[in-house]
């Protein structure tokens, strides 16, 4: 495992390593991606979403059997340079980096519209890009501490949406009955399934953190699975809840829906409660998410597929402070200048992608760091490749220009030493 510079510190343990993994996947998807996933499938919504839960463990068992043999920082990007190959290495690499800087944009304008009034959205997202990198720069720890601290209060909001659902609105479970839509079909189910895994991804923050985790080969197999048990269990309450309350049409109609589901009850504070709660489950997904990017640019740039400059570790808290610092600025530019509607789709992308070579690095593993048998793989690869397939058609072609470029670049950069000497 080739790598240069100095290590980061080892502070996490289980606990720690599971709370960060919740508080990506707690984020953006359970406040905001159910909407365009009823759109696309309706009721059959639930069966996208255990799909998606299929593909995600698939996915994950591959990433903590990968993260127990190599456990340094980078994820996917060093599993692929190690199994497949450099150019394996920097698709994955690049998938994750701009699908989640991507991710980063849409979780802080997720934030700005539960936290703040109309005009002021764009500074306040801003702010919260700004505020949560000064927390990454000060250390890992304070990430983990201020990341159980939100993860906390979204499970309340959580928990409030689906009591108002079930006793303080007219909720009416066969609402809820899975079927396929006739106008739709089972690519409507599929493409739900793509959109809502986007809500699931967050586990690989646990897998690049790999560097700063104790006991490596036993915590991060332990924290992704639990991670992502949790995460399902509550995705899946929540839906049934969302369906109950205002139907597949009520979902797919509103940009809130938790919002819309709380409005429906006769609880006239829950409202409140679960922008609150929308607001903090952004910030945590942001959060990790600027922790978890700039540990894979840190990996990419020890290896020269990123600029030098974003390897630097910081003498004091041993954070990748240039790379979060970059990273910041990148998305706040981002969040003044563009309309990020389609980040789910377009992120979804990025990281199907990232796990396709996740899957088929943990394939080439021989029987001494084998957890899994290999038929998870095998499923794993599939569903990555037919949910990239069924995506909306502009996440696919703006995805597929996104890894041109960074193609281009990969081989620009590769060119410059031959012609230097």
């Amino acid at each position: 495992m080739t790598s240069s510079g100095p290590s980061l510190a080892r502070r996490l343990g289980t606990g720690d390593a599971v709370v960060l993994g919740l508080g990506s996947m707690l984020g953006a998807g359970v406040f905001a991606a159910f909407a365009p996933a009823a759109e696309a499938a309706g009721a059959g919504l639930l069966i996208g979403l255990a799909i998606a839960a299929v593909v995600a463990y698939c996915n994950a068992t591959a990433s903590a059997q990968l993260a127990a043999q190599y456990p340094t920082s980078g994820g996917t990007y060093v599993y692929g340079r190690e199994r497949l190959g450099e150019w394996w290495g920097f698709l994955a690499g690049w998938g994750f980096v701009v699908g989640k800087t991507a991710s980063c944009a849409a979780m802080a304008l997720t934030f700005a519209a539960y936290a703040a009034p109309e005009g002021w959205q764009r500074p306040a997202a801003v702010a919260a890009v700004v505020g949560l990198a000064a927390v990454n720069y000060r250390g890992v720890t304070r990430t983990a501490r201020l990341t159980r601290i939100i993860v906390t209060v979204v499970l309340v909001a959580l928990t409030v949406v689906v009591a108002a659902g079930f006793l303080g609105a007219d909720g009416d479970p066969g609402r809820a009955a899975t079927f396929v839509d006739p106008d739709t079909g089972w690519y409507g189910l599929l493409q739900s399934a793509g959109l809502l895994f986007f809500a699931f991804a967050g586990y690989a923050r646990i897998a690049t953190m790999g560097e700063e985790v104790r006991d490596p080969a036993r915590t991060i197999p332990r924290a992704i699975q639990l991670a992502l048990a949790v995460a399902v269990t509550v995705y899946a309450v929540v839906a049934v809840t969302l369906l109950s309350v205002l139907g597949p049409e009520g979902v797919a109609s509103t940009t809130a829906p938790l919002a819309a589901a709380a409005e429906a009850s006769t609880w006239g504070w829950a409202p409140a409660v679960v922008r609150i709660g929308g607001a903090a489950a952004s910030l945590g997904a942001l959060l990790a998410l600027i922790a978890g990017i700039g540990r894979t640019s840190l990996a990419m740039a020890r290896e020269h597929d990123l600029p030098g400059w974003l390897a630097a570790v910081h003498p004091r808290y041993r954070v990748p402070h240039h790379a979060e610092v970059a990273l910041a600025v990148v998305v706040c530019l981002l969040v003044l200048t563009v309309d990020l509607r389609g980040a789910i789709g377009f992120s979804s992308f990025g990281v199907l992608l990232y796990y396709l070579v996740a899957n088929l690095s943990a394939f080439t593993q021989d029987s001494g760091h084998r957890r899994f048998p290999r038929v998870l793989q095998v499923l794993g690869a599939a569903g990555c490749v037919v949910l990239v397939a069924t995506l909306p058609l502009t996440s696919v072609v703006a995805g597929l220009g996104v890894f041109a470029l960074g193609v281009l670049y990969r081989l620009a950069r590769l060119r410059l030493p031959r012609h230097a000497g």
